[in-house]
This record gives C-alpha cells, structure tokens and sequence, in this order.
C-alpha cells in the first residue's frame, strides 16, 4: 500500500516576525519528534491529559505539509539521531501522515502510541517498520473499560493479537495507574496475555486520585511488583519502571549520559512535540500554555525547552534524585514553580512519596547483588534497553 500525500495547507499569514531561533536549542545528539497527527481521538478516556485547556479535539487537521518538515528537519535537526513517535489524539486517525513520514525519512526509527483500536488498519509494511508501539491500557479489562468504554481491552487485546507477529519492533502496556483497586494480578495479566506484550510501563496519574488510603493502597502493589521482578536473575519481568531504577542504581552514569544530567522524562533536552498546526512544545501535557511554546515548525524556528530545573523544585536535596533525576518536569513545574499549592499537595508529593518508596523497596532487594548474578541476557536487557528511549523510565 502507497502512501498518499496530504492535502497541503497553507500557513496562515502572520502579523510579526516569529522569533529568532536558539543556536543550540537541542542538548545531546538524539531528537525525539513526536507528532501529534490529529487532536481527534475515538474514545474519551476520563482523565486524559489533553482535555486540559480545551487542547483535545481543537485541532483535527495538519497545517503543514512533508516539506515544511523536511525543511525543518534540514534546519535545527541535522546530524541528529532522530526517532519519530506518533501521538495524537489517536494518531492513525491520520494514517495519511504517518504512512508519508516513514516514507520521507527511512533513515529514522518510528514509535506509534496509540489505543490500540485500530492498529489493524495500519498496512503490513508500516507495522514492520515500528520500533516499539505503546499501547495504551489501564490494567485489567473492569478497569480499563471503567476509563474507556464498554469493550475496549477486550477489542485491544484482539487487535494486538491479530498484527503482534507483523509488528517489527517491540510492543510496550503503557498504563495510567489512576485507579488505587488496580491489583498487581491485573498489571501481571498484562505480561501473561499470550505474548501480548514485551514490556509493561507504567505512569501515576497527575490528578487528584491520592485520597484517603490510596497511596498505600498502591504501595502494597509496589511490594508485590518488585518482590515478583527480583525473584529471578535468569529471566526478566519487564517492568519498564522498576527496570530503569534498578539501571540508574547499579550503572549511575547511564542516568545523566543520555540526558546530560537533566531529566529522564527528555522534556528539558530533546523532545520536540509537534502540534497540528506547527506550534512545538517540550510536554505533550502542557500544550495549553503559550509560555511553554518552544518553536514553530512552519515558521522554521525553534528555542531551547522553558521546561528547565529551577532551584524552586526540591530535587537537589531528594534522596531520589541519583535514580529518579526529576521524574515529572509538569509536575515539578506546576507544584514548585508557579506555583499551584494544591496541585502540589494532592499530586506531585504523592507521587514523589510513591517513588522514593518504589526505590527503598528495590534496595531491600540489593538490586547490586541481584545485577552481579544475572544472565547477560538480563543484563543487556537492564542496561541498554531500547525502551527507556520511548518512554520516561521513572512512573
């Protein structure tokens, strides 16, 4: 199957000069271009992140065609690594896109996130040329339909199962821990789906769900999660979360060489989110602040990401900074350096808490020792997995 190339639309005409671009607005040698396809999604997930600001569902179409990126691409990415996700929205809304950018740039590597309700449409080709796909689930099927609707992790898993031996790369669970009845038998469930899935990653959600006993309610399923990850050296539960604190803790140096030192979720490095309409922003969740922008694909500039460590976080005196390195730049920003008080309160030292918590119970294991005993499998596995590239490693 060709791909078709998208209809062009022109840029509408602007009133002032767009501003003068950063002549190292990248930091390192990779670029994550994430592009956002469409703000148009078919369901209507209950806590999604893009429903802040009116931002989901406000830009349906692409307002730039294949040479603007091309062009922009030739100018602030050159000589960059570069790897390609599509987001949306659901991105294969506008599988017109995502087929004529995999065909522009062969030579980048492709990560599609997506719902995984229409993964059965893509044509074989592209499923082969996909490094990883995350799909997004929130744990077992009561929960997940609970957020999502009637049918759809049964829907997901069927699809997933109809393309899994098309696709070329990985296939990650991403889940938003939102719910605290999610049980570790539901997340297992997840890695057990016939081989459904490679890795399993998940993210605590950044709304106020930490009441009353959630947080410990989520603590005992941390228990039984790393309990269940060290009780083999020889194979690995991929858990993508425990995976990448258990690296940061035994190859400290891989925490701050990929990302200079900043942050693991990349947005103070190098990761570019694209909107429809060209607007580029270091958070896909922060999309609805115009002091956030960082560039304009169209107008061809871009500036180093806003999103930057400020000395109003409290990172630098965390116990959990060797291994966590910032965690949530959105979070962090909004509680320390707005800042909102009760989005601090109620969101990002709960979620903190539970961090600092996941990585005592990993030491309890002596995750050293347990890395000293490991296959090499396991260890290339912990230590130069291709995942954590995709995704922000810490939950």
């Amino acid at each position: 199957m060709e791909a078709r190339t998208p209809i062009r639309l022109h840029p509408r005409p602007t009133t002032t000069a767009p501003p003068a671009s950063d002549p190292a607005p990248i930091i390192g040698n990779r670029v994550e271009l994430q592009l956002l396809t469409t703000l148009k999604c078919n369901l209507k997930c209950t806590y999604c992140s893009l429903g802040v600001g009116d931002v989901l569902g406000s830009q349906q179409h692409v307002e730039y065609d294949i040479e603007q990126l091309a062009a922009f691409v030739d100018t602030h990415l050159n000589e960059k690594e570069v790897y390609v996700t599509f987001y949306g929205g659901e991105p294969t809304l506008n599988l017109d896109l995502m087929l004529t950018v995999m065909q522009r740039f062969p030579q980048f590597r492709f990560q599609l996130q997506t719902n995984g309700t229409l993964l059965d449409n893509l044509p074989d080709w592209a499923l082969a040329r996909l490094s990883n796909v995350l799909v997004s689930i929130d744990g077992g099927e009561s929960i997940t339909d609970g957020y999502r609707g009637r049918g759809i992790y049964r829907q997901v898993i069927r699809n997933l199962r109809q393309v899994r031996g098309r696709i070329g790369g990985s296939v990650t669970a991403r889940v938003t821990w939102g719910s605290p009845a999610t049980t570790f038998e539901e997340l297992d469930e997840l890695l057990q789906s016939d081989g459904a899935f490679d890795y399993l990653y998940w993210q605590f959600v950044a709304d106020e769900m930490y009441f009353d006993d959630s947080v410990a309610r989520r603590k005992e399923v941390l228990i039984k999660l790393v309990e269940r990850f060290f009780a083999s050296a020889d194979t690995l539960y991929p858990l993508i979360p425990i995976m990448g604190i258990v690296r940061n803790k035994v190859l400290p140096n891989r925490a701050t060489e990929l990302y200079a030192g900043l942050t693991q979720c990349r947005v103070s490095t190098h990761l570019l989110n694209v909107m429809p309409n060209g607007q580029i922003y270091p958070c896909p969740d922060m999309m609805y602040a115009p002091e956030m922008q960082m560039g304009d694909l169209k107008q061809n500039w871009l500036r180093r990401s806003p999103l930057q460590p400020s000395a109003a976080m409290p990172c630098e005196s965390c116990e959990a900074l060797p291994w966590c390195r910032r965690n949530c730049m959105k979070n962090l920003w909004l509680g320390y350096v707005k800042p909102d008080e009760r989005y601090r309160r109620n969101v990002v030292e709960p979620v903190c808490e539970l961090l600092k918590f996941l990585g005592r119970e990993i030491d309890r294991h002596d995750p050293l020792a347990w890395f000293a005993r490991a296959s090499l499998a396991v260890r290339k596995q912990i230590t130069e997995c291709e995942v954590y590239e995709y995704v922000e490693i810490m939950p």
